[in-house]
């Protein structure tokens, strides 16, 4: 079948190499002629494990375009995956897909049906289909169907090739043939609706991850409370398969393209219509304050952060990418910046992209390091941000080269019992404080708090 999709990004990338792997003839359509001519090259422009080895092995399946006639012609299937990003009131910003429909319009000379793999809200593929009645320019039918897609970065091929199912809201029996046979090399669930039921799908599994996350991270400051050890406690819920061990892993709260702009979009929509999602509300709410338990942590050992040598680990919202969409070191970093800090920041991926978010008038300063021990070495303050393997690859010897070895994990990497009678203090989420300060780093705490008062 040949398929047209529109957006590069990491949805019509990823959808595009795995409908050319199994066996579609797929054309990629994008305005960003840079992107395209990379792709031409034979350039992977995002980072996405397994997708440059799959876009090379289909490459003779794929042609990368940035006209709109030429993308259009002879397609069956075309599939709009562009950015919905979020407005400053929470909604989201729908004119690129608006937009992609009504090229389609212009360009199109035979039938076909439109899928919006975007993510959107609830309603709008109603609006795309009258959109597609008013703007077409040929006498064709184009019906327009919703198929939202269900991929994590770090793992969107993987979730394409194996994913859990496939979710599709059509208004004929015409587009649900065109759908079975689309996707039925993949040999996954097929759950046909409306497309308004598709929309809502897609919103509500993404915001019951985020709910579940939020709701660990809760019990996780509970547990430092009260004593009790948020690991042991996931695992013991996780063992019942009606909570089941997902998103149980206590941390400084979710990031990235989805969970944040999905709950906020959710909520935005049940407040148009009359109506909060106080659930949402809350993991909203609750996902903000994580983020800075590691600050609050800290101020336990330093009043202030002015001149602080202090090594962060990941900058990435999550291991395995380099998207910094709503990390937690977006707000953390320019905090402690804010505050006079000196930081030494590491992350395999991401650091090319953090370097434009750094204010540079901020009091304090930042530089990279290429290596972990780079970072360490010297340090007064490690925080792990993310948890990459090589961060997790390291032992207490490594946390020795800091000058005071406190580390403050907000991604849980290391078992307590690897850092407990070392000559470090290791604290962590929703678990006790382990180790303890040497006495050279006692007496330099004593003087750092006679200095300041």
């Amino acid at each position: 079948m040949n398929v047209t999709i529109i957006g590069t990004g990491y949805v019509g990338l990823v959808s595009a190499a795995v409908l050319a792997e199994i066996g579609h003839d797929v054309v990629c359509i994008d305005v960003n002629e840079e992107k395209i001519q990379r792709l031409r090259n034979g350039e992977c422009p995002i980072f996405e494990k397994g997708l440059p080895e799959l876009l090379e092995k289909n490459k003779h399946r794929m042609r990368f375009l940035s006209d709109y006639q030429q993308g259009c012609q002879d397609a069956a299937i075309i599939m709009i995956a562009v950015g919905t990003p979020e407005k400053k009131d929470g909604s989201a910003n729908l004119s690129y897909v608006f937009g992609a429909a009504k090229e389609v319009c212009y360009n199109l000379d035979h039938d076909a049906i439109l899928i919006v793999k975007s993510t959107v809200p609830i309603g709008t593929n109603d609006e795309v289909e009258r959109i597609v009645q008013e703007n077409l320019t040929k006498e064709i039918h184009v019906e327009v169907v919703s198929n939202p897609e269900f991929l994590s970065q770090g793992t969107a091929v993987s979730d394409m090739m194996q994913g859990y199912r496939i979710v599709a809201g059509c208004e004929s029996d015409y587009a649900r043939e065109k759908i079975k046979a689309l996707y039925e090399p993949l040999k996954q669930p097929l759950v046909l609706t409306d497309r308004r039921s598709a929309e809502m799908i897609k919103y509500a599994s993404n915001d019951f991850l985020a709910l579940k996350i939020s709701y660990i991270n809760e019990i996780a400051n509970l547990c430092e409370c009260l004593g009790a050890n948020v690991e042991d406690v996931a695992t013991g819920m996780g063992f019942d398969p009606r909570i089941g061990d997902k998103f149980l892993r206590a941390g400084i709260g979710y990031g990235g393209s989805c969970f944040p702009k999905d709950t906020k979009a959710l909520h935005w929509m049940a407040i148009q219509n009359d109506y909060e999602i106080k659930t949402v509300k809350a993991a909203i709410t609750v996902n903000e304050n994580q983020k800075f338990r590691l600050l609050q942590k800290a101020k336990n050992y330093y009043d202030s952060f002015e001149g602080i040598e202090i090594a962060v680990l990941g900058l990435a919202f999550k291991p395995g990418t380099d998207d910094l969409r709503e990390a937690p070191s977006l707000a953390i970093i320019p905090a402690l910046l804010e505050d006079g800090a000196k930081i030494r920041a590491w992350d395999p991926c991401a650091e090319d992209a953090f370097r434009g978010q750094v204010d540079n008038s901020a009091k304090g300063e930042i530089r990279f390091c290429g290596s972990l021990r780079e970072s360490l070495r010297e340090a007064d303050l490690c925080l792990i941000l993310t948890e990459w393997d090589q961060v997790k690859a390291l032992t207490p010897a490594d946390f020795k080269e800091m000058r005071r070895p406190i580390i403050i994990d907000g991604r849980n990497c290391f078992c307590l019992e690897d850092m407990e009678n070392e000559a470090i203090v290791y604290a962590s989420i929703g678990r006790k404080t382990v180790g303890s300060l040497s006495q050279n780093l006692n007496i330099y705490m004593m003087e750092r708090k006679d200095g300041e008062s």
